[in-house]
């Protein structure tokens, strides 16, 4: 596996401190403020090029381009399916591996809070359901219904996966998050993992993958060493959020990584026994002391921690599987 940072496209600190901690691998996020033109050839071109001036490998665009109007199937669905048909070639063009999406409609993840006191002191987000639950949305008919969704999935998939395949880029699904339905009037339908065993049966292609985005996971009270080998069999997991919070979709907060409920440790060797070679980044920490904390979840200090606990992790499970395979009766 590769440790990847979510980096904005333009240099600031994180790109700075990514290279000092090791990594080398990045995935291009955009801002919640900002967007960039990655289905002109030219601009991802320049992007790519950008990163690897800085000494990384673009592995992953996530969040890009626009798709809301191919979820819920509106007039301008097609416009935007050739922006996204445009952006896959792109990359394959430019050797840009995965593109991690997700099928959240109308909005995109939903927290309640950004400013929750966790460890130090430190801020970090939750989500409560009771709270969205008294919007008035949430009293209101459904904007989208979870049988819409699956037909607007159904048709993307077998629309886009055949440009994906003769391109050379896998599609990696991301969970709805909170994996919860319905928030504030609005379906969900990838909130259970029995979903996305019937996403990868759609269409069986490489092209069409998951991001296993581990909270996510934990909050739908999966296990997650056990999860991990039931989607990761598929050989179709083609990118890793590790992350970790408590609680469950309707009440969670996220917390440190060493600060969860999921067995950190046991979850990194199962990425290991199922081979998992793709880029892991890790998520949603919470903003510590000196951060602005103005993209929650998304600021240096908190990754400072994450990427030194996961090298940790890892070097632990390396060891140990060392040590197994010298004394094969040892357990």
């Amino acid at each position: 596996m590769k440790f990847a940072h979510a980096l904005e496209p333009q240099p600031n600190e994180k790109w700075h401190l990514a290279r000092q901690m090791g990594i080398d691998t990045a995935v291009a996020i955009a801002h919640p403020d900002a967007s960039y033109p990655v289905w002109d050839f030219v601009s991802l071109a320049r992007l790519k090029k950008r990163y690897e001036d800085a000494g990384f490998d673009l592995a992953v665009l996530e969040g890009w381009p626009t798709i809301d109007a191919i979820r819920r199937n509106a007039p301008e669905r097609d416009a935007e399916m050739e922006v996204l048909k445009r952006t896959i070639v792109n990359m394959g063009a430019l050797e840009i591996p995965i593109l991690c999406y997700s099928w959240m409609s109308h909005f995109s993840w939903m927290r309640t809070s950004v400013t929750t006191v966790t460890r130090g002191g430190a801020l970090t987000t939750s989500y409560t359901h009771a709270l969205t639950e008294a919007s008035p949305d949430a009293k209101g008919p459904l904007k989208i219904t979870e049988a819409e969704l699956w037909d607007s999935f159904t048709r993307f998939l077998h629309e886009i996966v055949p440009v994906a395949e003769k391109a050379g880029v896998k599609l990696a699904l991301h969970p709805d998050d909170p994996p919860l339905t319905p928030i504030m009037g609005v379906s969900r339908i990838f909130t259970t993992v029995e979903a996305f065993e019937r996403a990868l049966s759609i269409v069986e292609s490489e092209a069409n993958g998951i991001t296993f985005c581990q909270g996510n996971f934990a909050a739908m009270n999966a296990p997650i060493p056990e999860t991990i080998h039931r989607l990761g069999k598929s050989g179709r997991m083609h990118f890793v959020h590790f992350r970790d919070l408590q609680g469950d979709a309707r009440n969670l907060i996220e917390t440190f990584h060493d600060d969860g409920k999921t067995d950190m440790f046991a979850a990194m060797k199962a990425y290991r026994e199922i081979g998992f070679s793709g880029p892991m980044r890790p998520d949603h920490t919470p903003s510590m002391h000196g951060d602005a904390n103005t993209f929650p979840g998304y600021e240096p200090r908190g990754r400072l921690f994450a990427i030194g606990y996961m090298k940790g992790l890892l070097e632990g499970v390396d060891a140990m599987r060392a040590a197994e395979q010298a004394s094969p009766g040892r357990r």
